[in-house]
């Protein structure tokens, strides 16, 4: 990934709401009687039960899945001793990732403070409002003392991340490094090079492991920790080494693991040579490791290797570890984060690892398989079964050692609901932007004198997105970028209209007037329309000048897909398309269609568009779940559109009996399915919650998506159009920069599927 410049860093936490998260209610509160239960009278009587019962705590109130985040600000990132305030914007960043991983709540709490002891009392006084604690960026060594301490005094989970989440994933992978080099644990000669927080909690968790004491030998930035230095403080004491040897190098000689938690570039090559066979080489100082990927696999090929950076393989991520070791202690109502939990983790990712990937993972990282080996120690973040292993895994941990307050007897139910209460939504907007970084394709934006354009255009080019092409007028574009500082320097752009694109405007016209002049086309006509950028930019595609093509910000959506049909056609034999929608919803994603292209579509059309959007969604690694959506109820209304959607519905049972599908129904029998299986036990649908509408007309889809963005929150994601021989893609009137970079991650990978011989629909 490109440089992140600091105005775009800056924008991202300023521009809109403040900040990167926010409280919502959980309970109605639209009505007076609403807020009287909320608060006076109604809030009484949980608060007399919590009284006499203090347990009940979790039972009526947001503890039970509420999470501090506190951090004095001494150890920020890379940063160090930035004050409690200016570490803020880093804990709200670890609340979105509980979010999103995990579905945890939390409150960030920035103390203002550096006596040790008055932190703890503070931490103690606030611990009733939450269900755990997650300590973040306090220095080396009062860390140490603040969470062993809060540990015995406080009887909910207190877990300092930044000790054991390296100490966990990287655990992880080295059982599976020793999986592969087959040696014992126990007889590995260990150098940790770096004696912080992280050094020393990864440490002692290979001991827990099985890694010997004296097997070890630790350096800070002054050299090896040995029995002879008399400036080491009561934490470094304990790693000391009755050893003569004082360097790096020295120490590395003959070595079978090192564990690199310091700073970049400190390991040779010749370090490396020097270590025994199959060394595994775990170098995590970020953003440079101790030494390069690239450097060690030189250095020796058979080297086992691990970073924190996401562009190598095996990524020790702390996302891999926090998020579900909290929603495993949560969900017991556990009292601490003890050994036991911590290593039921570590050993669920790496028995994870092990197992057979889904597609959808590695292909989200452009690899037609991911499979357990040098290169694949550890699961990758994406992988959606991490919360189902991981959290499941503590939790019977929790259960077993006896820090629980729940006992679960179906774990079945328990991984269903994990899973549920993740979503799939943001995994899959992750999955569609992992997917096109893998392999960025020449994308044209047709409407490059337009800042939202230009602002997509540059954020699809910094995150290895896409490779933009812009149309339109060149000092107008150069303009905008200048003024607005916009990173889009060597990005081609081109104007359809200039001298300099004659002979491209004339070859293509000729191919149009060629394809057109049997449909009432002459060829000055077909001159004249290469002079519009929508005809200009997807005559590119259709030469193979570049891959995927977007338009539609500032114009008539009619006017846009016509040049698409009339240039590179459908690819079926239906000759027809359709417009979906994906949409994001709290209750997960939606596909609607169609929205965009059918006005009062026929049986045998309300056919096709659910076989196109079927087909679609699957490549989303989902499998369809489709209504067919009408004013009326399985035949209750014989004529209109009723009528057409009951015979289209029809056809397809007789045609296409493996689909799940089934109508004409309302939409609130469609959404509910309690209500579908008392009504209308009988539908192929009843025991299913659908994931897919398809409606009955035009104005209904369009009407129904836009009222689901502005009225009931959700994000809509296209209009992803289906049926075109290639990827052509238009967006929404006036959509938003987001919106932008969304569907030109969907075009590209419509455009890998393409290039891999696939039908071109996402």
């Amino acid at each position: 990934m490109a440089k992140i410049s600091k105005q775009e860093a800056l924008n991202y936490h300023c521009k809109g709401r403040p900040g990167k998260i926010e409280v919502v209610p959980t309970k109605p509160y639209s009505t007076q009687r609403d807020l009287s239960m909320a608060y006076t009278p109604g809030v009484a009587d949980p608060c007399k039960e919590i009284e006499k019962n203090p347990e009940d705590a979790y039972k009526y109130t947001a503890k039970s899945n509420l999470v501090a985040v506190i951090s004095n600000g001494t150890a920020v990132l890379g940063l160090g001793d930035i004050g409690a305030l200016a570490g803020k914007p880093v804990m709200e960043g670890k609340g979105l990732l509980f979010k999103v991983f995990a579905d945890v709540d939390v409150f960030d709490i920035e103390v203002d403070c550096k006596d040790t002891e008055k932190l703890i009392e503070i931490v103690k006084a606030i611990s009733p409002t939450f269900g755990g604690i997650n300590l973040e960026d306090i220095k080396a060594p009062e860390c140490f003392e603040i969470e062993d301490r809060l540990k015995k005094e406080l009887d909910i989970p207190v877990f300092h991340d930044d000790q054991h989440g390296t100490a966990i994933i990287s655990g992880a992978a080295l059982l599976n490094a020793l999986d592969i080099n087959g040696k014992k644990i126990s007889d590995l000669k260990v150098v940790v090079n770096g004696a912080g927080a992280s050094a020393v909690s990864c440490t002692r968790f290979y001991f827990s492991l099985g890694v010997r004491p004296e097997n070890l030998i630790m350096l800070d930035s002054k050299g090896v920790l040995h029995k002879d230095r008399k400036d080491l403080n009561k934490v470094k004491q304990q790693f000391v080494s009755d050893t003569r040897v004082r360097t790096l190098a020295e120490a590395m000689k003959g070595a079978d693991l090192f564990l690199g938690l310091s700073v970049g570039n400190l390991v040779t090559r010749d370090m490396v040579k020097s270590m025994a066979d199959n060394p595994i080489v775990f170098a995590m100082a970020n953003p440079n490791p101790e030494i390069s990927y690239e450097d060690a696999l030189e250095a020796r090929d058979d080297v086992i290797m691990a970073t924190g950076r996401s562009d190598y393989p095996n990524q020790v991520n702390n996302v891999l570890g926090f998020p579900f070791i909290f929603r495993g202690a949560l969900d017991m109502r556990a009292s601490t984060i003890n050994e036991e939990m911590k290593v039921a983790a570590c050993n669920a990712l790496a028995s994870l690892a092990k197992e057979l990937v889904p597609d959808d993972v590695s292909k989200a990282y452009g690899l037609e398989n991911l499979t357990f080996g040098r290169e694949y120690l550890i699961p990758k973040p994406l992988d959606p079964r991490l919360i189902s292993n991981v959290s499941t895994a503590v939790a019977k941990a929790a259960i077993d050692s006896g820090v629980s307050r729940i006992n679960i007897r179906d774990w079945d139910a328990y991984k269903l609901e994990l899973n549920k209460r993740l979503g799939f939504d943001n995994q899959l907007l992750r999955s569609v932007m992992e997917k096109a970084k893998q392999n960025p394709k020449r994308l044209v934006f047709a409407e490059a004198n337009n800042l939202k354009v230009l602002k997509a255009a540059q954020g699809v080019l910094v995150d290895g997105i896409a490779k933009p092409i812009l149309l339109g007028n060149k000092d107008i574009i150069k303009k905008l970028i200048e003024d607005n500082c916009l990173r889009l320097q060597g990005v081609p752009v081109i104007d359809p209209r200039s001298d300099e694109e004659q002979g491209r405007r004339e070859s293509y016209a000729e191919l149009f007037y060629q394809r057109r002049q049997r449909k009432g086309v002459l060829y000055d006509e077909a001159l004249e329309k290469m002079n519009h950028r929508d005809y200009f930019g997807v005559m590119m595609v259709e030469k193979g000048e570049a891959d995927a093509f977007l338009s539609g910000f500032s114009s008539r959506y009619a006017e846009t897909i016509r040049p698409a049909l009339q240039i590179v056609g459908t690819n079926n034999t239906m000759k027809h398309i359709a417009g979906m929608y994906l949409m994001i919803t709290k209750k997960g994603p939606f596909f609607f269609a169609d929205a965009t292209v059918n006005i009062q579509p026929s049986a045998r059309t309300l056919v096709d568009t659910t076989l196109l959007v079927a087909h679609a969604i699957k490549k989303f690694n989902i499998e369809p779940k489709i209504a067919l959506l009408s004013y009326s109820n399985f035949g209750s209304i014989r004529e209109g559109s009723p009528q057409r959607v009951h015979e289209a519905v029809e056809i397809l049972h007789k045609e296409y009996p493996y689909l799940m599908v089934d109508g004409e129904m309302q939409a609130n029998f469609a959404f509910n399915k309690e209500m579908r299986k008392i009504r209308f036990p009988f539908s192929r649908l009843a025991d299913m919650d659908i994931n897919t509408v398809i409606f009955p007309n035009l104005s209904s889809g369009n009407i129904a998506y836009k009222m689901m963005q502005q009225i009931g929150g959700a994000e809509a994601v296209g209009p992803i159009l289906l049926g075109l021989r290639k990827p052509i893609h238009i967006l929404q009137i006036e959509s938003s920069v987001r919106e932008i970079v969304n569907m030109a991650a969907i075009a590209v990978v419509d455009a890998q599927y393409l290039e891999r011989g696939e039908v071109a629909d996402i």
